[in-house]
């Protein structure tokens, strides 16, 4: 039967063209939806938008999400992933996929800050109780747990203060409990590894949080977050909190990241031997006081980093001398030529930027002001002249 002919504006809308098929190439395709158009009623009313070997809605996946998923479970050694916009926006869907109103988490004090806000957030308008803990507690956060405790989360280090916490020892305490029979798992933020020095879930992890804002894409232009599990139901009850906030991210954004996936790896060890290099040359200078940095010996935890790490890339801070005030570390920061100025990490330009730690920290024990450092991609020599010059201004 003839096919009536269309009119050029439904031609425009349904082209009769269909590209052949083989094409082939290095990058994975960008495929953008809102919409993802089934073959039959029959299909629609039987695909289940939880399912990843189909595909429902944009909001929950396409080729191009799902590949980026399973790349960066398969690095983090977990099965099951899930996107979201930001870091943040990670640490969010766990805590409303797995708390209720009258449950108990457990928050490091040297936590990101902004899951510090989480936490009280939590406390203020959803009668959840947030608890803060030495991040150097280790077994001892047995003391802690009560019987509505249902998370703990954990950093590794702290992304400011650097401690190290002993995280088989925690996560040993929390499967005590689920033995028997409290619910409680344990989270970690595990951005600062990356993914590539802490096998998270080798050492009893329940579920990683990464900001692929850092490593990940390596150019400082993403926003984009992961949550990460080996276990298909626990991924289920985080992928309802995931669907009912309706957390989606642009592909094009996760085409970014996987453009940058190929060469973290090499991206993450430039990092750490340039940062190890400023770092070591800053600790024998008379202006700094201490050097917290976990690969150096008298940083807190750095026996746990030593036994349970592989790396340590690129942040690291320091503590100035406690003769210098505020006004002096914030001018030599600002006479910085190479570093700028911001905050994040993971990319090719180095930053710098000062912390009010009394402001942070339940119990602070250094005076001096916390400064810290993003090593890039520069040549070491010419950030440690860059920091030469300014500490010399710092002098007069």
């Amino acid at each position: 039967m003839t096919q009536p002919k269309k009119s050029v504006q439904t031609a425009l809308i349904h082209s009769d063209y269909t590209a052949p098929p083989g094409f082939a190439a290095f990058p994975t395709a960008i495929h953008h939806a809102s919409t993802v158009l089934f073959k039959d009623v029959a299909s629609l009313r039987s695909r289940n938008w939880q399912d990843k070997n189909a595909y429902t809605y944009g909001l929950h996946g396409t080729p191009t999400t799902f590949t980026l998923e399973a790349r960066l479970a398969a690095i983090e050694g977990g099965n099951h992933c899930l996107l979201a916009p930001s870091g943040l926006a990670a640490i969010a869907m766990v805590d409303l996929a797995l708390l209720r109103t009258g449950d108990d988490v457990l928050i490091p004090d040297n936590v990101y800050n902004p899951n510090r806000e989480m936490g009280r957030w939590l406390e203020k308008d959803f009668g959840i109780t947030a608890r803060f803990y030495d991040p150097l507690i280790g077994a001892g956060i047995a003391e802690l747990i009560q019987p509505n405790t249902r998370l703990i989360w954990t950093e590794a280090p702290g992304s400011v203060s650097m401690e190290v916490p002993d995280v088989p020892a925690i996560c040993a305490v929390a499967r005590g409990r689920r033995e028997q029979g409290q619910d409680i798992l344990v989270a970690i933020d595990n951005t600062w590894a990356a993914g590539l020095a802490f096998p998270a879930f080798d050492h009893g992890v329940d579920i990683v949080m990464q900001a692929l804002t850092k490593y990940q894409s390596g150019g400082s232009d993403v926003l984009m977050g992961a949550v990460i599990t080996r276990d298909k139901a626990l991924i289920h009850r985080i992928e309802m909190a995931h669907m009912r906030l309706g957390m989606g991210v642009s592909a094009d954004d996760a085409y970014l990241v996987m453009r940058g996936l190929p060469t973290m790896k090499m991206r993450f060890e430039a990092h750490d031997a340039g940062a190890r290099k400023v770092a070591a040359w800053l600790k024998q200078r008379p202006e700094i006081a201490t050097v917290l940095h976990p690969a150096f010996e008298d940083c807190p935890g750095h026996d746990i980093w030593k036994r349970d790490f592989t790396g340590a890339g690129g942040l690291f801070s320091v503590i100035f001398d406690e003769r210098y005030s505020e006004a002096q570390t914030d001018a030599f920061i600002d006479s910085l030529r190479l570093f700028k100025i911001g905050y994040s990490w993971g990319g090719a330009n180095s930053l710098c930027v000062p912390y009010r730690m009394q402001a942070m920290r339940w119990h602070w024990p250094h005076q001096g002001q916390l400064v810290r450092f993003n090593i890039g991609l520069e040549a070491p020599d010419d950030l440690i002249a860059d920091i030469e010059q300014a500490l010399a201004g710092l002098a007069s």
